[in-house]
């Protein structure tokens, strides 16, 4: 608890500065001032992140959190959960979807076992694996707690260290995605919980679900939090009570990325149950995460509305793993290289409207 706790001391607010010269910047570049729109808003929020008015981004970071759980039993995917230690050996042999984007935007990818309920077989991958198993999966939360109060500190810490670890090779921005078969059961659990939304509202199909198997998972989900009853005041107890280890994962990878004053790129639906667990811990990380994309999956329009955060855009996507990081990454990318590299009106010889 105390490397959480120290993490979020460390979260501080924009710089003002920083900002205050970007804007200045953006307002003397050979454009019509504000004609480039979110663009413009968002290298001047990247500046106030990393306080520096001409922020680059080099260093481009995923990383995928992955974790079975125990609510599979219940009926609430269309998928096994076979399929997730599956889904890893896809992802460190270069032919994911999330592999796919990551090498047209130029980043790398980072897989973690947070919970996989089976042992992996991997050898020979480099940096691009990191085994933080906390346990074989979790307990079905219809029964019980998801995991121990102990372990789900553990989860987030394990983020934590993830990120600060990666730090060695260079982040200059990190996006948080996902993978785990049923993972969208304790995710729209969280959401509910947290904002007070109906579980119906929140619920979605996941990876397919018909009519029949839609109601079940959204019972399994009222089930789980009358047998939990989480605090809510007390956003560990929230995970530890109906999340994931992935979830706490991602939590404690945007936390320390806040602390250490690097933008985080948010992907989906999970990714964004995650974001609800690490504003419940720190409300200050708001002006550090970047919604990438508005997911098709039933809840996720809550959980941006309940931080107040808005995404960049809005392709249909569903898929998690990071993908909609990756190309929300991009336009932050392009956000920063239009303020950095773009003429102004002196430098071009061109005259301002002034």
């Amino acid at each position: 608890m105390d490397r959480i706790k120290e993490t979020i001391e460390r979260i501080e607010p924009l710089n003002e500065a920083a900002m205050e010269s970007a804007r200045a910047r953006q307002d003397t570049l050979t454009k019509p001032r504000g004609s480039l729109g979110v663009l413009e808003d968002i290298s001047v929020r990247i500046a106030g992140i990393t306080g520096d008015y001409m922020p680059e981004i080099k260093d481009k970071v995923i990383i995928t959190m992955v974790g079975d759980h125990g609510i599979v039993g219940e009926g609430v995917s269309a998928y096994p959960k076979e399929v997730t230690p599956q889904m890893v050996y896809n992802f460190l042999s270069g032919g994911a979807g999330i592999n796919v984007l990551a090498r047209h935007t130029g980043a790398r990818v980072v897989v973690v076992d947070m919970g996989v309920a089976s042992d992996l077989e991997i050898k020979n991958t480099g940096e691009n694996f990191i085994d933080n198993k906390i346990a074989y999966g979790t307990a079905s939360m219809t029964r019980g707690p998801a995991m121990g109060y102990e372990d789900a500190q553990k989860s987030i810490e394990a983020g934590i260290a993830v990120l600060e670890k990666e730090m060695e090779n260079g982040v200059d921005i990190v996006g948080v995605g996902d993978m785990g078969i049923g993972n969208t059961t304790p995710s729209s659990a969280i959401v509910a919980f947290v904002t007070g939304e109906p579980v119906e509202k929140v619920t979605g199909r996941g990876t397919g679900l018909d009519d029949v198997g839609l109601k079940n998972k959204i019972a399994q989900i009222k089930t789980a939090l009358e047998v939990n009853s989480p605090n809510r005041e007390d956003a560990i107890d929230v995970l530890a009570k109906i999340g994931g280890f992935e979830i706490g994962g991602m939590a404690g990878v945007m936390l320390a990325a806040a602390s250490h004053r690097i933008p985080v790129v948010v992907d989906g639906f999970i990714s964004g149950a995650a974001a609800l667990i690490a504003y419940e811990l720190s409300p200050k990380i708001k002006d550090y995460l970047i919604a990438s994309h508005l997911s098709v999956e039933a809840g996720h329009r809550a959980i941006l509305e309940h931080i107040g955060i808005e995404p960049l855009f809005n392709l249909n996507m569903r898929l998690g793993e990071g993908t909609g990081a990756t190309l929300g990454m991009s336009i932050v990318d392009a956000s920063c290289k239009i303020l950095c590299e773009m003429a102004t009106f002196e430098e071009a010889g061109v005259p301002d409207k002034d």
